[in-house]
């Protein structure tokens, strides 16, 4: 006898599979690119014929009958991948397998969720612009258990990439570390650096050891091996690598390993909205760490500080692709700023938009001439999105001094956006870097085709690992971490309460 499911019909088993991963982990607490309201775009459109313009009806499948081998493989798959995925804190009820009918949903449920992630299109805030590609993880099962292949059929889940690899190590070694008691909290007190000696700095010691092995346990003084290992810390948190215990590097050695687990889980989640393969040629922005880099041949090649949104002006996820380059961009300066910031500055100091390089256009709008006092510099680099964010060039440079880079309106400030457009247009013949010097001494806008169109995409990582291994961590400045995990909660209670009504 087979059994037969409906491919939309299969959403209830992640209820049973999935628990809240919890809150976010503790937060420590004038530019172009601000963001205009917009309506939550619609996805995933029902298909119409072009006939009669009715949906058409996923089709049926029948599924095979498992095997009692097969089944015994599967439960013990389910119940090993559901944590070692991050898509639960603590093991799942093991399903038993001679409930095949369940076993059955539930892997369905968790090749979804593992592929594609937890949320539906309306669980997606608007400026979370990243969705996963529809999936439907039926074909491919039927094939895995007609061939007999189904632990190779879990391994492709998965997303392919080395950054989910390594939250997922990384998750299993927070994980022990938190199984094993964590650490114990520093108390707090005066800054701590070389000369300091006490019971705190032998706490330090132990706190650091467990994160990085070539933290010496010996001594209860502040040596220069401890300065490095502090400096080590900081690093890794996104901090000043001072090798000075003040408030800020004691508040992240105090983030409890319990939350870090929580905030690996969240940004494994976010992978999963990625495509299975993006363009070996692009450009990423870590909004969260204020970092851009460029990938040649999925190899990065370039890195540079940036300037990411303030709170309440959030630089949006999104992917896209950068076409042109403008040289000598004028700025139009969006009403809100208009109205909030510079009109007000014009009144407090008459001939202040005109010293700035404004000029008023229509009787209300502004809009800042090209040159150097230009908001958004010498370059500003284009791509469509719904956001009216961009990358860009900026007159002020102090804030790439700073370890806290989110300040803008919402839109990308660049450190080196010179040798980034050198870099878009290499091999063009018509723009090179003496060209594009030319162009920007003359003050000429000039908008500037690539040849080679590149992709973009705006990430939000608050964890990630490095190359050797090495979890890295941000602050969770947007809250991105906590509203997501607020809502796989909500989702997975409702698709609880669906499975509790349907039995």
């Amino acid at each position: 006898m087979h059994i037969i499911f409906s491919t939309r019909i299969l959403a209830s088993g992640v209820a049973a599979l999935t628990l809240p991963f919890g809150a976010h982990a503790a937060q420590i607490s004038p530019a172009p690119g601000v963001r205009p309201p917009l309506a939550r775009p619609t996805l995933d459109p029902p298909i119409l014929t072009p006939s009669q313009g009715t949906p058409i009806l996923t089709p049926v499948l029948a599924l095979p009958r498992l095997t009692d081998a097969q089944a015994t493989q599967l439960a013990t798959l389910l119940e090993a991948d559901v944590t070692g995925q991050g898509l639960a804190a603590l093991p799942p009820t093991p399903v038993t397998s001679a409930d095949g009918a369940r076993l059955i949903r539930q892997a369905l449920d968790h090749a979804r969720a593992v592929h594609a992630g937890r949320l539906e299109t309306a669980d997606f805030q608007e400026d979370w612009g990243l969705r996963p590609a529809a999936y439907d993880p039926l074909p491919a099962f039927v094939a895995a258990v007609r061939a007999d292949r189904i632990a190779a059929w879990f391994a492709s889940l998965p997303p392919p990439y080395a950054g989910y690899d390594g939250l997922k190590a990384g998750l299993s070694r927070y994980r022990a570390i938190a199984a094993s008691g964590g650490w114990a909290t520093i108390a707090a007190g005066p800054d701590m650096n070389i000369g300091t000696t006490g019971a705190r700095v032998v706490a330090l010691r132990k706190r650091l050891a467990i994160e990085d092995r070539d933290t010496s346990l010996k001594g209860d003084s502040y040596d220069v091996g401890l300065v490095d290992a502090v400096r080590r810390a900081q690093r890794r948190y996104g901090l000043n690598p001072s090798g000075i215990v003040s408030t800020q590097t004691l508040a992240a050695l105090n983030v409890p390993a319990e939350a870090r687990v929580r905030q690996i889980m969240a940004n494994m989640e976010r992978w999963r909205w990625l495509p299975q393969q993006m363009p070996a040629n692009r450009i990423q922005v870590n909004i969260a760490a204020a970092v851009l880099t460029l990938f040649d041949g999925d190899r990065p090649i370039q890195s540079m500080r940036a300037v990411t949104g303030r709170p309440g002006h959030e630089t949006p996820m999104l992917s896209s692709t950068i076409h042109s380059i403008v040289l000598n961009p004028p700025w139009n300066v969006p009403t809100s700023i208009a109205t909030n910031e510079l009109w007000p500055k014009e009144k407090r100091n008459p001939g202040y938009l005109k010293r700035s390089g404004f000029k008023v256009i229509d009787g209300t709008r502004l809009q800042q001439q090209a040159g150097d006092q230009s908001a958004l510099g010498r370059f500003k680099f284009d791509f469509p999105n719904p956001y009216s964010v961009y990358l860009h060039d900026t007159p002020s440079r102090a804030k790439f001094a700073s370890f806290d880079r989110l300040a803008s309106h919402g839109c990308v400030r660049l450190e080196k956006p010179g040798e980034l457009a050198n870099i878009l247009f290499t091999g063009d013949p018509t723009w090179t870097p003496e060209t594009v010097a030319a162009t920007i001494a003359k003050g000429q806008t000039v908008r500037a085709k690539l040849a080679k169109p590149v992709s973009v995409y705006l990430l939000y990582w608050t964890a990630f690992a490095s190359g050797n291994g090495q979890m890295n961590f941000r602050d969770d400045p947007y809250d991105w971490d906590g509203r997501l995990a607020a809502k796989v909660e909500a989702r997975t209670a409702r698709q609880a309460a669906q499975t509790l009504a349907a039995r």
